[in-house]
């Protein structure tokens, strides 16, 4: 009978320990943040679920610890990036010097949202497992996520923390402490008309002033948007991108974590993290906002059907229509009428991309994704370090005036690891707003091009196009490859290729869209005086179609045949890579969830069976 009183008394102790360890216990109330925050350095503790993603000791995007053994982030973090090479460092307060309540973590499992669109941003949200779990302090604590039906109306007052940049290409000044900004909800609604109707969906949440001036920026992606209810901090956005950093009429863009309580559950099937619903009070003022192209608030209608003897109602929703999306491989100021190689007009080639070094043309490239470039992995032999490149967009010529080209940085340089010619893509620091000079370019990735077809190369080189050294075009031909392989390989009649185009594109008209087909590669000179009449064969950029999935994601696709080219002029937002959770779900009405009586049952059970043993 001992034995199983003994028994008893343990299973009690255990659900009273699993109550008391509910992460609705825990999360949302930093102990040491009991001001009221409005300063640039956040003192340490005050958000001790904010986390730094590193990799080789440098610190590239921030992510919220949601409960032991998860961390939650932005999917545009690991694009490029694995979960071997990443590590996670919590209870940091800067990311040089000392940090006495610091403690590391290796990453052993990243899940990406299955939907996340690296085009549009859409579903932009990761979850970290860490290698083992971490010991909650005074600086290391979850945050509360906002559960599903959430209401963040305009006006509400967030807060956003990070390591990231203060300015636009401005790094954090040493000792790089982290950051708080404290920045209003700006509605969807509102958020739409700013970026271009279409660029903001239902899974996004934007936040910032309309004069600008504070925002997150480069660094302070995958990071926390937090607002405060009830005396606890739930998190209401992660940091997705945005146009520039803190520029007028351009708020911050977040992934609403509200939408994504159910997916979250599903991969964190024990310890789940504490939702809790936000509720916004008052009217919601972004209803009233409208632009052009913007579609009419959803109205809800009621028909009465008369059933004797009762009378039921149906509502009607209106749904807004469907955003129309980018396309590639469609050059507004391109008439179709070209003329063999000559000097290339404005916008001919929107795409092509002027790589640049110290200020200087090294090689070409061309805009493939909305933040990626592509171009020769032979142009990185001197050196493959991000921060030493930029990429010019929207260019003509390399020396004069140029009303229309915008210049980025590189936040990262993926080569391909291939046997014989590689390729390289370049992750741009934002989403350069697409223009009649700015577009991009579809990708070959099975495409016939058959013999006699007619293609195109354009790239800039020194002593061509005269004293501006206008892009170049040349005029080529697909030829037969006799013995070699079609699927791997495409032939051309003779053109001439100096060091400057390496990089560019071999591109080619199919249905109506442009198709890069090659990534050219200069030839030496000998080698190319003895070829001036021979057929030259290029490495198709289809042979790379496992990296650039890989790399690149979801791929753009080409205008449809049969409906007319959608305008993408301003309604594709450009991407700033930006560094700026526990079991049961928290009834709004105040009644008990279904967890929670549970336990209740569970207890009570275990108490009588347990008088009855000692009776």
């Amino acid at each position: 009978m001992a034995f199983y009183k003994v028994i008893c008394l343990a299973a009690v102790l255990m659900l009273l320990t699993q109550e008391s360890e509910s992460q609705l216990d825990v999360c949302g109330q930093p102990s040491l943040n009991t001001r009221i925050v409005g300063g640039q350095d956040a003192p340490p503790g005050s958000w001790p679920w904010q986390v730094s993603l590193q990799r080789s000791g440098s610190h590239f995007c921030g992510g919220s610890l949601i409960n032991s053994q998860w961390v939650l982030c932005a999917a545009h973090c690991f694009q490029s990036y694995t979960a071997s090479s990443v590590t996670v460092s919590l209870g940091r307060q800067s990311l040089k010097g000392s940090n006495p309540n610091a403690v590391s973590r290796s990453v052993s499992q990243v899940i990406k949202h299955p939907n996340y669109n690296s085009v549009t941003s859409d579903n932009d949200i990761a979850l970290l497992k860490l290698s083992s779990s971490v010991t909650f302090t005074n600086y290391i604590r979850p945050v509360c996520l906002a559960a599903s039906g959430s209401t963040f109306y305009n006006g509400i007052n967030t807060w956003v923390t990070g390591w990231g940049n203060i300015a636009s290409g401005v790094s954090l000044p040493s000792p790089q402490n982290l950051m708080e900004v404290k920045v209003p909800i700006v509605g969807n609604r509102k958020c739409n008309c700013d970026y271009g109707v279409g660029s903001i969906t239902d899974n996004m949440v934007c936040a910032g002033l309309s004069a600008g001036g504070k925002d997150s920026c480069q660094g302070d992606s995958g990071g926390p948007m937090v607002s405060k209810q009830n005396g606890r901090w739930i998190q209401a956005g992660i940091v997705s991108f945005g146009e520039g950093c803190a520029l007028p009429n351009f708020p911050g863009v977040y992934t609403r974590v509200s939408r994504y309580q159910t997916w979250i559950n599903s991969q964190i099937t024990s310890n789940q993290p504490g939702f809790i619903t936000f509720t916004s009070s008052g009217t919601n003022s972004d209803l009233s906002v409208s632009c052009r192209g913007l579609p009419a608030v959803p109205t809800t209608t009621t028909t009465t059907t008369t059933t004797p003897p009762t009378t039921t109602t149906r509502p009607t929703i209106t749904l807004p229509l469907t955003p129309p999306q980018p396309v590639c491989g469609q050059p507004p100021k391109n008439s179709g009428i070209l003329g063999g190689n000559s000097v290339a007009a404005a916008g001919s080639w929107p795409w092509m991309a002027s790589l640049q070094k110290n200020g200087s043309h090294v090689c070409g490239g061309t805009l493939v994704a909305v933040d990626s470039v592509l171009s020769n992995a032979n142009c990185f032999s001197s050196s493959s370090v991000a921060s030493e490149w930029t990429v010019v967009l929207g260019r003509l010529n390399q020396n004069g005036s140029n009303p229309f080209e915008v210049t980025l940085n590189v936040t990262n340089i993926t080569l391909s690891q291939s046997n014989g010619t590689n390729i390289a893509i370049l992750h741009l620091s934002a989403r350069p707003t697409l223009t009649d000079y700015i577009q991009p370019i579809c990708l070959d990735n099975g495409q016939t091009f058959s013999e006699g077809s007619v293609c195109w190369s354009a790239g800039w080189s020194p002593g061509r196009g005269g004293a501006e050294q206008v892009l170049q075009e040349f005029q080529t031909s697909v030829v037969n490859c006799g013995n070699a392989s079609s699927s791997e390989n495409i032939c051309t009649g003779s053109f001439t290729l100096e060091q400057g185009d390496s990089g560019g594109p071999l591109m080619c008209k199919q249905d109506g869209s442009w198709f890069q087909a090659v990534v050219l590669t200069a030839q030496s000179t000998s080698t190319r005086k003895r070829q001036e009449t021979a057929v030259m064969r290029f490495t198709r950029v289809s042979s790379f179609e496992t990296f650039l999935t890989e790399t690149l994601g979801t791929r753009l696709s080409p205008a449809s045949n049969t409906t007319k080219t959608p305008n993408t002029t301003n309604t594709t937002t450009n991407v700033t890579t930006m560094a700026i959770s526990p079991p049961t779900v928290l009834q709004t009405s105040g009644s008990p969830s279904a967890h929670s009586l549970n336990f209740m049952f569970l207890h009570l059970l275990s108490l009588t069976l347990c008088l009855q043993l000692f009776l």
